[in-house]
Protein backbone atom coordinates (compact mmCIF):
# COMPACT_ATOMS: atom_id res chain seq x y z
CA UNK A 1 0.00 0.00 0.00
CA UNK A 2 1.56 3.46 -0.70
CA UNK A 3 1.66 6.00 1.68
CA UNK A 4 -0.86 9.02 1.77
CA UNK A 5 -3.25 6.48 0.49
CA UNK A 6 -6.64 6.41 2.10
CA UNK A 7 -7.81 4.15 4.93
CA UNK A 8 -10.65 1.80 4.66
CA UNK A 9 -11.69 2.74 8.33
CA UNK A 10 -10.20 5.84 9.66
CA UNK A 11 -11.70 5.87 13.81
CA UNK A 12 -10.60 9.04 16.01
CA UNK A 13 -11.32 9.41 19.59
CA UNK A 14 -15.11 7.95 19.68
CA UNK A 15 -16.97 8.14 22.83
CA UNK A 16 -20.35 6.71 23.76
CA UNK A 17 -21.92 6.51 27.02
CA UNK A 18 -25.23 5.03 27.39
CA UNK A 19 -28.28 6.79 28.74
CA UNK A 20 -27.75 4.14 31.97
CA UNK A 21 -24.43 5.24 32.61
CA UNK A 22 -22.19 2.55 30.65
CA UNK A 23 -19.24 3.84 29.29
CA UNK A 24 -19.67 1.60 26.19
CA UNK A 25 -16.65 3.31 24.30
CA UNK A 26 -13.51 5.47 26.35
CA UNK A 27 -11.74 7.46 23.25
CA UNK A 28 -11.55 4.30 20.51
CA UNK A 29 -8.76 5.18 17.75
CA UNK A 30 -8.37 2.73 14.99
CA UNK A 31 -7.14 2.70 11.31
CA UNK A 32 -7.62 -0.39 8.92
CA UNK A 33 -5.72 0.03 5.04
CA UNK A 34 -7.37 -0.51 2.18
CA UNK A 35 -7.63 -4.64 1.42
CA UNK A 36 -6.38 -5.34 4.90
CA UNK A 37 -7.97 -8.40 6.50
CA UNK A 38 -8.86 -7.17 10.32
CA UNK A 39 -9.53 -8.62 13.39
CA UNK A 40 -11.38 -7.20 16.33
CA UNK A 41 -11.29 -9.35 19.51
CA UNK A 42 -12.59 -8.87 23.17
CA UNK A 43 -15.40 -10.33 25.48
CA UNK A 44 -18.59 -9.34 25.76
CA UNK A 45 -19.57 -6.09 26.81
CA UNK A 46 -16.23 -4.77 26.06
CA UNK A 47 -17.57 -2.47 23.01
CA UNK A 48 -17.40 -3.84 19.99
CA UNK A 49 -20.87 -3.96 18.84
CA UNK A 50 -21.11 -0.35 20.04
CA UNK A 51 -18.15 0.45 18.16
CA UNK A 52 -20.08 -1.13 14.67
CA UNK A 53 -23.16 0.22 15.37
CA UNK A 54 -21.56 3.77 15.56
CA UNK A 55 -19.56 3.30 12.25
CA UNK A 56 -23.00 1.99 10.43
CA UNK A 57 -25.14 4.68 11.90
CA UNK A 58 -27.11 2.63 14.47
CA UNK A 59 -25.77 4.33 17.20
CA UNK A 60 -24.21 7.86 17.28
CA UNK A 61 -21.51 8.65 19.44
CA UNK A 62 -21.04 11.24 22.03
CA UNK A 63 -17.75 12.40 20.33
CA UNK A 64 -14.54 11.24 17.88
CA UNK A 65 -15.35 10.93 14.07
CA UNK A 66 -15.52 8.02 11.58
CA UNK A 67 -13.93 8.05 7.96
CA UNK A 68 -14.92 5.11 5.51
CA UNK A 69 -13.11 5.56 2.47
CA UNK A 70 -11.98 9.10 3.15
CA UNK A 71 -15.85 10.04 3.79
CA UNK A 72 -17.53 11.22 6.62
CA UNK A 73 -19.67 8.40 8.51
CA UNK A 74 -22.10 11.08 9.72
CA UNK A 75 -22.02 14.26 7.81
CA UNK A 76 -22.01 11.49 4.31
CA UNK A 77 -23.77 8.83 5.74
CA UNK A 78 -25.61 7.65 2.65
CA UNK A 79 -22.49 7.34 0.68
CA UNK A 80 -20.36 6.09 3.47
CA UNK A 81 -23.00 3.60 4.30
CA UNK A 82 -23.05 2.40 1.18
CA UNK A 83 -19.15 1.31 1.12
CA UNK A 84 -19.92 -0.95 3.75
CA UNK A 85 -21.61 -4.64 3.82
CA UNK A 86 -22.55 -5.81 6.96
CA UNK A 87 -23.23 -9.53 7.93
CA UNK A 88 -24.76 -9.48 11.66
CA UNK A 89 -24.06 -11.87 14.41
CA UNK A 90 -27.59 -12.60 14.64
CA UNK A 91 -30.05 -14.28 11.68
CA UNK A 92 -32.36 -11.55 10.75
CA UNK A 93 -33.68 -12.44 7.15
CA UNK A 94 -37.42 -12.37 6.10
CA UNK A 95 -39.07 -15.54 6.91
CA UNK A 96 -41.57 -14.86 4.22
CA UNK A 97 -39.34 -14.27 1.39
CA UNK A 98 -37.50 -16.75 -1.22
CA UNK A 99 -33.34 -16.65 -1.27
CA UNK A 100 -33.13 -15.07 -4.41
CA UNK A 101 -35.67 -12.24 -3.06
CA UNK A 102 -33.64 -11.52 -0.17
CA UNK A 103 -30.72 -10.67 -2.57
CA UNK A 104 -32.63 -8.60 -4.98
CA UNK A 105 -34.95 -6.66 -2.30
CA UNK A 106 -31.21 -5.70 -0.59
CA UNK A 107 -29.44 -4.58 -3.79
CA UNK A 108 -33.04 -1.93 -3.93
CA UNK A 109 -32.82 -0.85 -0.74
CA UNK A 110 -29.37 0.25 -2.30
CA UNK A 111 -30.26 1.59 -5.67
CA UNK A 112 -28.99 -0.82 -7.48
CA UNK A 113 -30.71 -1.11 -10.81
CA UNK A 114 -32.58 -3.78 -11.78
CA UNK A 115 -30.16 -5.63 -14.69
CA UNK A 116 -26.75 -5.09 -12.39
CA UNK A 117 -29.19 -6.48 -9.51
CA UNK A 118 -30.09 -9.69 -11.29
CA UNK A 119 -26.64 -10.11 -12.25
CA UNK A 120 -24.90 -9.63 -9.34
CA UNK A 121 -27.53 -12.17 -7.53
CA UNK A 122 -26.74 -14.74 -10.00
CA UNK A 123 -23.08 -14.07 -9.51
CA UNK A 124 -23.58 -14.42 -5.92
CA UNK A 125 -25.91 -17.83 -5.64
CA UNK A 126 -23.23 -19.12 -7.71
CA UNK A 127 -20.43 -18.47 -5.16
CA UNK A 128 -22.54 -19.18 -2.07
CA UNK A 129 -23.87 -22.52 -3.74
CA UNK A 130 -27.12 -21.22 -3.24
CA UNK A 131 -28.35 -21.61 -6.77
CA UNK A 132 -30.61 -24.78 -6.22
CA UNK A 133 -32.01 -22.87 -3.52
CA UNK A 134 -32.78 -19.51 -5.09
CA UNK A 135 -36.74 -20.14 -5.27
CA UNK A 136 -37.06 -21.63 -1.25
CA UNK A 137 -38.53 -19.66 1.71
CA UNK A 138 -35.63 -18.34 3.77
CA UNK A 139 -37.35 -19.93 6.83
CA UNK A 140 -36.97 -23.45 5.32
CA UNK A 141 -32.83 -23.18 5.03
CA UNK A 142 -30.54 -25.02 7.58
CA UNK A 143 -28.52 -22.51 9.67
CA UNK A 144 -25.69 -22.90 7.70
CA UNK A 145 -27.17 -22.28 4.59
CA UNK A 146 -29.28 -19.18 6.43
CA UNK A 147 -25.54 -17.86 6.95
CA UNK A 148 -24.56 -18.29 3.46
CA UNK A 149 -27.37 -16.21 2.40
CA UNK A 150 -26.67 -13.41 4.73
CA UNK A 151 -22.59 -13.01 3.33
CA UNK A 152 -24.33 -13.43 -0.23
CA UNK A 153 -26.55 -10.53 1.31
CA UNK A 154 -23.91 -8.57 2.69
CA UNK A 155 -22.10 -8.29 -0.49
CA UNK A 156 -25.09 -7.43 -2.69
CA UNK A 157 -24.55 -3.71 -3.39
CA UNK A 158 -20.94 -4.21 -3.77
CA UNK A 159 -19.46 -2.65 -1.02
CA UNK A 160 -15.76 -1.84 -0.05
CA UNK A 161 -15.55 -3.03 3.35
CA UNK A 162 -17.36 -6.16 4.55
CA UNK A 163 -18.52 -6.41 8.31
CA UNK A 164 -18.26 -9.68 9.62
CA UNK A 165 -19.89 -9.77 13.17
CA UNK A 166 -19.23 -13.30 14.77
CA UNK A 167 -19.76 -15.42 10.96
CA UNK A 168 -19.19 -19.15 11.99
CA UNK A 169 -21.12 -18.69 15.78
CA UNK A 170 -23.31 -22.01 15.48
CA UNK A 171 -22.25 -23.16 12.66
CA UNK A 172 -20.87 -26.80 12.09
CA UNK A 173 -16.86 -27.45 12.03
CA UNK A 174 -17.26 -28.32 7.75
CA UNK A 175 -19.39 -25.11 7.38
CA UNK A 176 -16.49 -23.03 9.04
CA UNK A 177 -14.11 -24.07 6.37
CA UNK A 178 -16.08 -23.74 3.60
CA UNK A 179 -17.06 -20.41 5.50
CA UNK A 180 -13.43 -19.49 5.77
CA UNK A 181 -12.74 -20.31 2.14
CA UNK A 182 -14.92 -17.76 1.03
CA UNK A 183 -14.14 -14.99 3.38
CA UNK A 184 -9.99 -15.59 2.04
CA UNK A 185 -11.30 -15.44 -1.40
CA UNK A 186 -12.97 -11.92 -0.97
CA UNK A 187 -9.97 -10.13 1.05
CA UNK A 188 -7.95 -11.63 -1.82
CA UNK A 189 -10.32 -9.87 -4.21
CA UNK A 190 -9.76 -6.71 -2.92
CA UNK A 191 -12.36 -6.80 -0.19
CA UNK A 192 -11.33 -4.73 3.02
CA UNK A 193 -12.64 -7.17 6.28
CA UNK A 194 -13.27 -6.35 9.20
CA UNK A 195 -14.44 -9.75 11.84
CA UNK A 196 -15.29 -9.62 14.82
CA UNK A 197 -15.18 -13.58 16.60
CA UNK A 198 -15.01 -15.51 19.59
CA UNK A 199 -12.80 -18.00 18.08
CA UNK A 200 -9.43 -17.11 18.53
CA UNK A 201 -8.03 -19.94 16.02
CA UNK A 202 -9.88 -18.28 13.65
CA UNK A 203 -8.91 -14.87 13.99
CA UNK A 204 -4.92 -16.48 13.58
CA UNK A 205 -5.91 -18.08 11.02
CA UNK A 206 -8.18 -15.25 9.11
CA UNK A 207 -6.54 -11.74 10.16
CA UNK A 208 -3.66 -10.02 9.28
CA UNK A 209 -3.98 -7.28 11.77
CA UNK A 210 -5.71 -7.65 15.06
CA UNK A 211 -7.37 -5.63 17.54
CA UNK A 212 -7.88 -6.37 20.90
CA UNK A 213 -10.68 -4.68 22.93
CA UNK A 214 -11.70 -4.25 26.31
CA UNK A 215 -13.83 -1.30 28.90
CA UNK A 216 -14.45 0.50 25.75
CA UNK A 217 -10.49 0.69 24.85
CA UNK A 218 -8.18 -0.51 22.15
CA UNK A 219 -5.90 -2.58 24.68
CA UNK A 220 -4.04 -3.95 21.88
CA UNK A 221 -3.03 -3.44 18.30
CA UNK A 222 -0.54 -5.02 15.83
CA UNK A 223 -0.19 -7.81 13.01
CA UNK A 224 -0.75 -11.36 14.06
CA UNK A 225 2.84 -12.20 14.57
CA UNK A 226 3.19 -8.85 16.05
CA UNK A 227 0.88 -9.27 18.96
CA UNK A 228 2.52 -12.95 19.54
CA UNK A 229 6.31 -11.53 19.62
CA UNK A 230 4.99 -8.60 22.18
CA UNK A 231 3.37 -10.89 24.52
CA UNK A 232 5.94 -13.20 23.73
CA UNK A 233 2.80 -15.98 22.97
CA UNK A 234 2.90 -18.99 20.92
CA UNK A 235 -0.67 -17.94 19.90
CA UNK A 236 -3.80 -15.38 19.17
CA UNK A 237 -5.14 -17.09 22.79
CA UNK A 238 -2.45 -16.40 24.83
CA UNK A 239 -1.95 -13.05 23.54
CA UNK A 240 -5.83 -12.39 24.28
CA UNK A 241 -5.63 -13.76 27.94
CA UNK A 242 -2.42 -11.70 28.56
CA UNK A 243 -4.22 -8.31 27.33
CA UNK A 244 -7.58 -8.87 28.71
CA UNK A 245 -7.03 -11.77 31.28
CA UNK A 246 -8.50 -15.25 32.46
CA UNK A 247 -11.76 -13.81 33.52
CA UNK A 248 -13.13 -12.42 30.01
CA UNK A 249 -16.02 -15.20 28.01
CA UNK A 250 -14.30 -17.03 25.99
Amino acid sequence: MMNGEVPALDVEKLKKTYSNGLLALDGVSLKIKAGRFFGLLGPNGAGKTTLINSIVSLARPDSGRVEVFGRDAFAEFREARRMIGVSPQEINLDKFLTVEEVLLYHAGYYGVEKKKARERAEELLERFALVGKRKDRVNTLSGGMKRRVMFARALMHDPKILFLDEPTAGVDVELRYKLWEYIRELNHGGLTILLTTHYLEEAEELCEEIALINDGRIAAQDTSAGLKELYGARNIEEVYLRVVGYGADR
